[in-house]
């Protein structure tokens, strides 16, 4: 991209080397980034509004009536992943929810490392009732983990992704998870990049996008185990069966 001599450059990712940022800011490319980028006049930055869609998230398996309810983190090191669990955290204590320890399990935003983390909470006793994901796959992980025991989802434990990516539709039980759309993020990367790359953009101009997040519910998710409005559900099932 240097050596073409691109207009701008949008980082879409969540993780990115500093070093290859130094090399794009003193080119002084107009850059976007997602989440965290340099305070400089030609940096703009897409705000993913965590907050949002996993309050709403926790407040839905509140009010199913999960107060035992996991988070399996991303990668620490990245800052979208600390601030998806910093906003479950939020969300927890504003229900007056405690959190133990344990019950936070960091994963990789990968399959694999949500079969990992989920196998940590299954060793648990008692196992959550609920377990809130970082990402969709993750999420997809978890649900391959709990497929080798005998705990049901949603019957024994709910689950809850983010992203809604395209596969979570179709997972068994199709996935209730955080949706942050990927047509926001695109149109916004390409108005903030606009804005940098036109000569009659302002050096006023806005510096940040905000991405909005919204849950979508699908089946993973349903009330506690051993509660009485679980057992009517599932004695409905058995019925009608």
């Amino acid at each position: 991209m240097l050596q073409r001599n691109v207009d701008g450059v949008a980082v879409m990712t969540f993780g990115i080397e500093e070093d290859l940022v130094q090399k794009l800011v003193e080119r002084e490319f107009p850059l976007v980034f997602v989440d965290a980028g340099p305070s400089l006049h030609n940096i703009r930055v897409l705000k993913v509004n965590y907050a949002v869609g996993i309050r709403q998230a926790v407040q839905h398996l509140a009010a199913l009536g999960h107060r035992s309810i996991a988070f399996i983190t991303g990668p620490l090191h990245l800052r979208s992943a600390i601030a998806r669990r910093d906003a479950f955290l939020k969300s927890m204590a504003e229900l007056g929810l405690t959190v133990p320890a344990e019950h936070i399990v960091q994963g990789d935003h990968r399959m694999e490392g949500g079969i990992g983390a989920m196998e940590k909470l299954i060793a648990l006793d008692p196992l959550p009732t609920a377990v809130l994901c970082s990402n969709d796959m993750t999420a997809i992980g978890a649900l391959h983990a709990l497929s080798h025991t005998p705990h049901k989802v949603p019957d024994d434990i709910s689950v809850v992704g983010f992203d809604d990516i395209h596969l979570a539709q179709f997972m068994l039980p199709p996935l209730t998870t955080v949706q942050m759309s990927c047509k926001d993020l695109a149109a916004a990367a390409v108005e903030a990049l606009r804005t940098g790359i036109e000569k009659t953009a302002l050096k006023g101009s806005k510096a940040e996008w905000q991405i909005p997040t919204r849950l979508v519910v699908r089946q993973s998710t349903a009330f506690p185990r051993g509660t009485l409005p679980a057992l009517v559900e599932r004695a409905g099932h058995a019925g009608n069966k």
